[in-house]
């Protein structure tokens, strides 16, 4: 899986379930800001993944 891709499958999740991202993050006890797009990169360039914890909380607050 492609980071690209694992972002991409989260954005449709989120709108699979009649949600944003931010509202997404928010019914999975995460921060509000968890999913915004400036947080996929860090400063440098360097892509940022999501954890494994976050990615459960996620499949569990969608039942998915």
């Amino acid at each position: 899986m492609t980071h690209a891709a694992l972002w991409g499958a989260i954005e449709l999740l989120a709108k699979d379930k009649g949600l944003t991202c931010s509202g997404l993050a928010k019914i999975s006890g995460l921060d509000a800001t968890t999913f915004n797009k400036s947080k996929q990169f860090s400063p440098d360039g360097t892509p940022r993944w999501p954890s494994c914890g976050t990615i459960a909380k996620v499949l569990v607050a969608t039942n998915t």
